[in-house]
């Protein structure tokens, strides 16, 4: 038997690191539905399975990949923690992308595969279908990461005492975005702004922005050639370029579904700038959202994944030197 090894090593320039829990209200007993993934550059892997951390070693992995993800899964009974835990187990089996392309395909099959099965286990209809958003990053060795984006789960770049979406949330109001029925602003208001809790897209479940009556069975993705104008620099599938003076922060929609998200997320920047380790600014990160919640949190499951170029660290405690 492989024995795992205790800490994952992304490499000389990346430090991750990831923590879930069911709920920042201890007094609320929930099931865990989010799910995460961290497979390091040497193939061994974390996540999430009956609501334990699980590690295994992902065979022929090819030194210096790591891939990491986050999943936020609905359905009653159980059948949300079910759908995240199987788009999990299929992207361990999921070989390393070097592509966009590659990557796209592996996915798309995915999920028409697991429509299948979650189908053919119970006979339901497309109404009732499971779903999971899934937010990721393929970390190619020497060469920008590859982001894959379904749902309302997000991607931040925190950097210059600033903390930027760098995704676009399924939900209702990007429809009225892409249909030009919302202007920017108003987008804004209701997409980050306001806490609702309806969504267009997820996985498995299939999306709702072809027909707004009725699920279609495939993905839909969000590209240049059908995002409004203020939103197409920020596709679902694309390559990013991570900087050296940034920090990044993969999560479900429970670490910021609050009544003014804009004040709570202006906090992070300065929790994390005396922290040296991905692990510790995690760890900074959700004892401030137990110890101090912010106003109007919603009871949900919570998931991030802190990813930080080695010297982003730096960046940050320099620009809060001196400020009390």
């Amino acid at each position: 038997m492989t024995q795992m090894p205790d800490r994952l090593q992304f490499g000389p320039a990346l430090d991750i690191a990831a923590q879930s829990c069911a709920g920042a209200n201890p007094s609320v007993r929930l099931e865990n539905q989010d799910n995460y993934l961290l497979i390091d550059a040497r193939g061994a892997a974390r996540f999430l399975r009956g609501q334990v951390e699980q590690r295994s070693q992902v065979p022929g992995w090819p030194p210096g990949h790591a891939r990491v993800a986050v999943l936020d899964g609905m359905g009653g009974h159980g059948r949300g923690r079910e759908a995240a835990e199987a788009v999990v187990a299929g992207l361990l089996a999921m070989p390393a992308c070097a592509s966009l392309a590659e990557l796209n395909a592996h996915l798309d099959a995915l999920h028409a595969r697991l429509q299948h099965e979650f189908a053919e286990g119970d006979g339901s209809d497309a109404a009732r279908r499971p779903g999971t958003t899934l937010t990721m990053l393929e970390l190619r060795a020497g060469k920008a990461a590859l982001l894959w984006h379904v749902g309302d789960s997000r991607l931040y770049e925190i950097a210059g005492g600033m903390v930027s979406p760098m995704t676009v949330d399924h939900v209702p109001a990007t429809a009225f975005a892409m249909g030009a029925l919302l202007g920017e602003a108003e987008w804004w208001q209701q997409v980050h702004e306001e806490h609702r809790s309806q969504i267009s897209q997820a996985f498995i479940l299939g999306n709702a922005f072809e027909n707004p009556a009725a699920l279609c069975d495939p993905l839909y993705e969000l590209s240049p050639r059908n995002l409004p104008s203020f939103l197409y620099h920020l596709p679902d599938r694309r390559a990013v370029e991570l900087k050296a003076d940034a920090l990044y922060l993969l999560a479900t929609d429970g670490f910021w579904s609050c009544a003014n998200p804009a004040v709570w997320l202006s906090r992070w920047p300065l929790l994390l700038a005396d922290e040296a380790t991905a692990e510790g600014m995690c760890e900074a990160l959700f004892t401030e959202l137990m110890a101090e919640p912010p106003p109007g949190l919603h009871i949900d499951n919570v998931t991030a994944i802190v990813l930080r170029p080695l010297k982003a660290n730096n960046a940050l405690r320099q620009q809060f030197s001196g400020k009390a």
